[in-house]
Order: structure tokens, then sequence, then C-alpha cells
């Protein structure tokens, strides 16, 4: 494939916005050469701008689980249009979602709309230590909760210390308040509530990982961190930016049977516009002005436009009771063609998988956290990226984020992508 346009509106975007893009891994830093400008989707499908077309596994980082201008979120948001865009008052249709979604996801009584997933877990964090009147709080490496600054921590010399911060402009002060274990280490957990007594406001998770690639929980994980709050009278945040409404109608909750005291949403909430949110029972979220103390506002919250995108899209994943069935069906073969295709090829790897959520790692050993996903054989994904994307098959830049299956996807699709697979895998 050509890129001869996209790499011209790379070049003259590098002259106005940093690095080209407004969202780094959107440069091709982690693979190279030069990200494609797309001009149009349509279901499973993009096309840049040279005309060439690819099968999505992106889809918008999550959001387009029913494809690419899905017909009547298309028709939400147009005629909401001619009604006015941003009215900085309430509207009906914020309660109409609010409701839909509080019915939809277990163990919920109220929910704040915000206008993204960084922004709904920089609140669910805040209203936490407001909450337990303290100010520590517990994430995991490898687990991605947007840029806030308590978010971008790595860890120091041991998982069981302080955080240092992981970018400029993130104070230690800050590091200081975020403890840092690795995702699915129980042990570890514990160990950090000993070494902090008291101190500890919340735990924030993503229950399933997806900025490692797709890391799922172990065995006992998730309840586990449940029965270490309930000991420790913490919170428990399930980060569901991700997972919310695409693993099933209730998300992680609901899959695994764990309850999460604040849960944050995103990316499929909006209908593929800017939305974000928090929610919690009601003695949480009773706390938010203006019935509580801890401040929270936006004046674009609760937009028109992306209320109604959002309503027309859980209103479609509400009335299809054979939604997940189809996508977990759809994936699984998926799994299945690449497994063999790169079997045949005598290629190392393995592939994680739930639901709609999928990724391929060039390493035989298991991927339970950052640290195993970071063995990857990384100039082989490289290799294997360009590969699938000359031939028209669009994944993530990254050997560390998920792929994202849509129901608009047809078998068709997925046994070109498997063929494609098979014979990239034949170079590597």
């Amino acid at each position: 494939m050509l890129y001869q346009r996209s790499s011209q509106l790379f070049a003259e975007a590098e002259q106005v916005i940093p690095g080209g893009v407004n969202s780094p891994v959107r440069a091709f830093k982690s693979v190279g050469g030069t990200p494609i400008f797309i001009a149009k989707a349509q279901g499973a499908y993009l096309y840049d701008e040279d005309g060439n077309r690819y099968i999505d596994y992106i889809n918008s980082w999550g959001p387009m689980i029913l494809g690419h201008a899905y017909q009547p979120v298309v028709d939400a948001v147009t005629q909401r249009a001619a009604l006015g865009t941003s009215f900085g008052t309430p509207t009906a249709l914020e309660t109409e979602i609010a409701k839909l979604a509080v019915a939809m996801v277990p163990n919920i009584d109220k929910i704040r709309f915000v206008n993204s997933g960084t922004e709904a877990c920089m609140s669910a964090i805040r209203l936490a230590r407001g909450f337990t009147s303290r100010n520590k709080i517990i994430k995991f490496a490898g687990c991605y909760h947007g840029h806030s600054d308590s978010f971008l921590i790595q860890a120091g010399s041991g998982a069981v210390t302080f955080g240092s911060p992981n970018s400029p402009g993130v104070t230690p002060g800050t590091a200081q308040d975020t403890l840092l274990a690795q995702y699915n280490n129980l042990e570890q957990v514990a160990q950090l509530f000993a070494a902090n007594p008291n101190e500890i406001a919340a735990i924030i998770v993503e229950p399933v990982a997806g900025n490692m690639g797709c890391v799922l929980p172990a065995a006992g994980f998730l309840q586990g961190l449940r029965a270490l709050c309930d000991q420790h009278k913490a919170l428990l945040i399930f980060d569901e930016v991700m997972t919310g409404f695409r693993l099933a109608k209730g998300g992680v909750q609901e899959l695994y049977g764990v309850k999460a005291d604040i849960v944050t949403f995103g990316k499929v909430i909006g209908g593929g516009l800017p939305v974000g949110a928090f929610a919690a029972r009601a003695e949480i979220m009773n706390h938010l002005a203006p019935l509580g103390p801890v401040y929270q506002a936006g004046t674009l919250s609760g937009n028109p436009l992306a209320m109604a995108a959002g309503l027309a899209m859980l209103q479609a994943i509400n009335s299809d009771p054979e939604l997940f069935t189809r996508l977990d069906q759809k994936t699984a073969y998926l799994e299945q063609g690449i497994t063999q295709a790169l079997q045949a090829n005598h290629i190392e790897f393995t592939i994680n998988r739930v639901g709609s959520m999928i990724s391929v790692h060039f390493d035989s050993a298991p991927v339970v956290d950052f640290a195993s996903a970071a063995k990857g054989d990384t100039p082989r994904f490289k290799q294997f990226f360009h590969g699938l994307l000359q031939a028209g098959i669009y994944i993530a830049p990254s050997a560390y984020e998920t792929w994202f299956i849509t129901d608009a996807l047809t078998y068709e699709d997925l046994d070109r992508t498997i063929a494609i697979v098979n014979k990239v895998a034949q170079t590597l």
C-alpha cells in the first residue's frame, strides 16, 4: 500500500501539533513508520486518505462495539445537533441515559458523566479520598487509568515502596501517595496495606487489563482485592473504561461476580463521542458536590450530543440479548485461526483473550502482568504489525495494547485476517 497523502499530512501536523498527534500511541513510535490518516470509516472498515481500506481491530480503542458510523448513533447525534450542541444546563437526556446505565450495571445507584476516561478515574480517586478521609491509593504496574498525575507512577526499587514519577511534571509528593503492586499479586497488596495502616483510601484496577495487552485476572485475584478492601475499610475501584458495556451488559462486575465500590466508564458509554462516567452506590456518590464536600465539575459534562450517542449505543446493547455471545464467538474464532497460523509457522507466542478483547504476545510464557508482557519479542511484533498493515489489517501500533472486536466484522473478514496472519507469519 502507498501512504503518500498520509505522509504529507503527518509532516504538516508535526509543524503545529506536538509529535504530529493528539495522543502519543498514534505516532507509531513503538513500531516505526508513519501513521496513517483516516478519512472515513464504515462498519468494520477504515479508509485512509490515500484510499486504502483496512479491517479494523482497534475500533477507536474500544467504543465501536457495533461498528463505525452505526446508524442509530449517527441519527441520534444528527437530530440532537439540530437542536443545539451545548447548553451548560441540565437536560432530560442526561437523566435518561443515567437511568439506563444504572439499570444495566450491578451495585451502582448513581452515576455522574464527565468527558473522558481520564477525568472519570481522576474524579473517582478524589471521591474515594474524600469518602474515606485517607490519601493513599494502590495501583498496579501496567494498568493505565489516564494521564492524571496520580496514575503516571512506576515502581521504585521494589513493589512495596512508594512510587516514583513516570513523567516529568508529576511531583514527588503526588507520587508518594500512589503505591505500586504487580497485577495478579495479592501478597504484595496485602503487604502494602500492612505497611500503610489506615492510610489507603482505595485500590484502583483494570479488572481485565488492556494496557499491557489483554491480561486476565488470575483465579481469586479480584475476589482477593475485594476481601482486602473490606478488611482494611478501603474502597475498590474498577476502571471499566475499556471493559464496561463491552464484556457484558454489566461489565466485569457481572462477568466475574465481584462487586466494586466505584466503577469508571468511557469508550462504549459514549458511542464514539468523548464521554466518561463514574458511578457508585448512593452513600458514596452523595459525597459529591452539590450534595457533599467533594468538588467535581465540568462545563461540557453531559453534553447533549455525547449523551445522545451514548444513549443510542446503550439502548442497542441492552436490546440485543445475543450480542455478547456473537462477539465472544467471533473473537474465539479469530483466536483459533491465529493460533493455528502461528503454530504452523513455528512462532513462539501467547494469546490472551476474554470476550471481545484479545492480544497476541510474541513469547511462549504466560502473560500475567506487566513484567511478563514486557518480555515479548518487540522486533517481531513490529514486523507483524507492518505486515498486517500492508495487507489491509489495522491492529494497535503497540505490543502493549489489546485488540477490540466489533460485531460488524463478518466471518469473511475473520477468514481474510487469519489468511493474512498466516502469510505474514511465514516472514517472521
